[in-house]
């Protein structure tokens, strides 16, 4: 078996866990394995970059800081590396650039455009076991470029996928997706199997395992992709295609995002083009606009609502206020966002019934509710954004999943 592991920075954390994670590497080579490993950098060593560039710029360059913030991982590289050689196995650490990683021309967020793998495939023939700076590329400039956000997963994706790997497998600090955040609901299960579309579902809504871009790309290339704790040997959850699952439940899991506000414009002209003038001025300003409710008109006028992220929250109140399109305005940062996520959904009816009946017993209030085939989101009070998780997690027996 090929297989692509990728190994963040708390796995990567300082010289005794980078010394774990060549124990593991060395376990899967052992039992005949080809391995790629694409590593992050080490904890807290991005951030210090950051504040080295700061000392002499508040505005620095985006193409500089690219070339300086990717010295993170091409350090952890070369130190599993020699790690790996000084336990007998022969190894080799490759930048972005050779290990030829191209992408756009988007300095800070770039996206990959192909992987030539010549070099990859010509030291697996050799025996050698691959380790890989994640996070970054070349571009058609030959100048460095680094992904954003999320970046070494992508990198481990993008590798297998062009490899044909048979498996990607993501260490972090967390043992995998779980039916809700475990700190909320005590008896939460963790997951073995789930699709890449409920996998999108549940990181867009707030869960930090995967970003949506791996995702994603896993989905597009069709990677096997298992998310796993460095911290243990405990198995972890697969995300795969719909058919590649036996049994999908009904309801897969419950997502709590806490970076909520809700806006609402009372009093809105009830005419064409006012909720396009409205939107497309937060599009311009890269507003992320969530869910969306109007009433009917009554008397030449409307009401509107929609959520936006709370980080956001202040550049959208001035950005109302300054349009003036509504004879009142109001804001609110105390509301959550509560969502079931599941394919079962698509051929089950009465999931949403359930839902509401179950908050409704519950005396939670829902402000606002949008669907999806596979997910229903409510808007809830913050104060009862917890209850609201474990009631839901009762009320779909996912503390039951084990025995379904």
């Amino acid at each position: 078996m090929l297989i692509v592991q990728k190994f963040g920075g708390t796995s990567v954390g300082d010289l005794d866990r980078i010394s774990e994670v060549a124990d593991r590497v060395c376990r899967a080579k052992k039992n005949g394995n080809d391995i790629i490993v694409v590593v992050s950098a080490m904890s807290g060593e991005t951030n210090k970059l950051i504040e080295y560039a700061e000392h002499f710029s508040k505005t620095p360059s985006a193409k500089e800081m690219d070339m300086l913030l990717s010295s993170g991982e091409r350090v952890t590289s070369a130190l599993l590396a020699l790690a790996l050689e000084a336990r007998g196995h022969d190894s080799i650490s490759m930048s972005g650039r050779k290990a030829g990683i191209y992408t756009d021309d988007i300095h800070a967020n770039a996206r990959i455009s192909n992987i030539d793998t010549a070099n990859l495939k010509k030291s697996l023939k050799e025996g050698k076991i691959v380790v890989v700076a994640g996070f970054q590329g070349v571009n058609s400039f030959g100048d460095v470029s680094t992904l954003g956000r999320g970046g070494s997963d992508l990198s481990a994706v993008a590798i297998a996928g062009a490899m044909g790997a048979d498996l990607c497998e993501i260490y972090t600090d967390v043992d995998g997706v779980y039916t809700t955040d475990p700190r909320v609901e005590r008896r939460a299960k963790k997951i073995d199997k789930i699709s890449y579309d409920e996998m999108l579902e549940f990181a867009s809504l707030g869960a930090k395992v995967l970003q949506n871009r791996s995702v994603e790309m896993a989905k597009k290339l069709n990677v096997n992709l298992v998310t796993r704790s460095s911290f243990n040997e405990n198995e972890g959850t697969l995300i795969t295609k719909e058919e590649n699952i036996m049994e999908e439940p009904i309801v897969s899991g419950i997502a709590l995002d806490k970076n909520q506000a809700r806006v609402t414009l009372r009093d809105v002209k009830d005419e064409p083009g006012i909720a396009a003038n409205v939107f497309s001025t937060l599009a311009e300003k890269n507003i992320n606009v969530d869910m969306i409710i109007q009433n009917v008109g009554q008397d030449g006028t409307a009401n509107l609502g929609f959520t936006v992220p709370e980080n956001e929250l202040g550049i959208a109140k001035k950005i109302m206020q300054e349009l003036n399109a509504a004879a009142d305005l109001e804001f609110d940062s105390n509301v959550v966002k509560v969502s079931i996520v599941g394919v079962g959904m698509r051929s089950h009816s009465g999931v949403a019934s359930r839902a509401f009946t179950t908050l409704a017993d519950n005396n939670i209030n829902i402000e606002m509710i949008s669907t999806s085939e596979i997910k229903i989101s409510m808007i809830v009070d913050e104060k009862y954004g917890e209850l609201a998780v474990r009631s839901l997690h009762e009320a779909y027996n996912l503390h039951q999943r084990d025995e379904l």
